[in-house]
């Protein structure tokens, strides 16, 4: 894939909506700029003999809203500039989904498959000692992100508890439901992509999402949950992938397994494209197929301007936070396919992240029926309103999502007095 600056994307997006929305020009500057970033280096000592130092970021872009919001990876190329673009992603996206928060993100430096667990919990931690300053159930609330997962949060919780000398359920979501962590959470993100792309399905293709063909990249927490709600809405799932590889059925009616067979086989052999009975493909190969609905839903710049004229599907709906860039928009545009843009498509994550702080600043706890009941309408009323808008500026839908995210946000600015 062609290696694009997720931030440089970030920002081309943003400045692509200046027509539709006036921007008063200090606002745009601001926007175009986190109000905070911390650096961090994490030193680790692994064995006797081998010492490792980590880079730890956390960027926090926009408070006009709320307090911070936004998701902790880890992965060997997590970069300050990823972070910048994901951190201004999460200030659109719990703007358009409606929720008083603004948006951050953090990242490690570091490839958790070659560290133990005892490793990754102390790293964990440090970080956690490093940016205890900057982070709070009012100032910024953390969530998973890729590799990392409610283990993850407990280790925060646990740590930021001890350096307040009190049980802080709130500054972290994500986290085990024994730990105050919400139902339907873990599954929260891939049941709204599910969700959108059953809207976008009825909307463009005018289908059913029982009727059309789905090709799904990635296989982490996003990917999976999604391939599970989609078999469960009747959708017929015909590739999946994950880092190592992928696998397709050229039956019509889909893959011939259940989301456990594929989950079994991902845990016990290491990646999907172990699963017997499929046809080996790659993760390339996988964004080309002829189907109704792709789904990208592994990391940012998945679809770019040297592929982005071989793909055939009609309609893709971002699971990954920026897996398309700017440049292979206007390609897919032109060649008549429709993109639900992440800020919309993947928002049920940070949906439920909101319930549950809700639910842990009041001590409460909802059921599996009530968080689900709460994410659908939420997640259907911000599609339309995306779409809505969409139809009636003759825009694209990235656009028109920027569009209503950027005005809440600036609105928000202007009546507090940012200057």
């Amino acid at each position: 894939m062609v290696d694009e600056d997720p931030y440089d994307n970030a920002l081309t997006q943003l400045a692509s909506i200046t027509e539709v929305v006036q921007i008063e020009p200090e606002y745009f500057e601001m926007l175009k700029h986190p109000r905070r970033e911390v650096v961090v280096y994490l030193p680790l000592k692994l064995n006797a003999h081998d010492q490792l130092t980590c880079m730890g970021y956390r960027v926090q872009h926009n408070n006009a809203r709320g307090p911070y919001k936004g998701g902790l990876r880890y992965h060997p190329s997590a970069s300050l500039n990823d972070v910048r673009a994901l951190a201004m992603w999460m200030t659109w996206k719990t703007a358009i989904i409606d929720v008083p928060y603004g948006g951050a993100k953090g990242g490690i430096t570091v490839d958790p498959s070659k560290l133990t667990q005892d490793d990754q919990e102390r790293l964990t931690r440090k970080y956690v000692d490093a940016i205890e300053r900057d982070i709070g159930p009012e100032v910024d609330i953390m969530a998973p992100d890729v590799n990392t997962n409610p283990q993850t949060m407990a280790w925060i919780m646990n740590e930021y508890s001890k350096l307040k000398s009190q049980n802080v359920p709130a500054v972290v979501t994500g986290k085990p439901i024994e730990l105050g962590g919400s139902e339907g959470r873990v599954a929260a993100t891939g049941r709204g992509v599910s969700i959108c792309a059953g809207e976008a399905a009825k909307t463009f293709l005018k289908k059913d999402i029982g009727d059309t063909t789905v090709a799904v990249q990635g296989f982490g927490n996003v990917g999976s949950n999604t391939v599970a709600s989609l078999i469960r809405m009747g959708a017929r799932v015909v590739a999946v992938s994950d880092v190592k590889g992928g696998v397709m059925s050229r039956r019509p009616v889909g893959l011939d397994v259940s989301y456990e067979k594929l989950l079994e086989t991902s845990a016990s052999k290491g990646s999907v494209s172990k699963l017997e009975g499929g046809e080996l493909i790659s993760n390339e190969e996988l964004l080309e197929l002829d189907v109704d609905i792709l789904i990208p839903a592994a990391l940012e710049n998945q679809i770019t301007e040297s592929n982005a004229g071989s793909i055939k599907a009609k309609l893709i709906v971002e699971g990954a936070n920026g897996p398309t860039t700017p440049h292979a928009d206007k390609i897919l545009s032109r060649n008549g396919i429709t993109v639900i843009p992440d800020i919309v498509a993947n928002s049920g994550g940070v949906l439920v992240s909101y319930f549950e702080w809700v639910q842990n600043l009041n001590r409460d706890h909802w059921t599996e029926e009530a968080v689900n009941s709460r994410l659908d309408d939420k997640m259907r009323r911000a599609f339309r309103d995306v779409l809505r808008l969409s139809q009636k500026e003759g825009i694209d839908m990235r656009k028109a999502a920027l569009a209503i995210a950027v005005k809440k946000v600036t609105s928000a600015m202007r009546l507090s007095g940012w200057h």
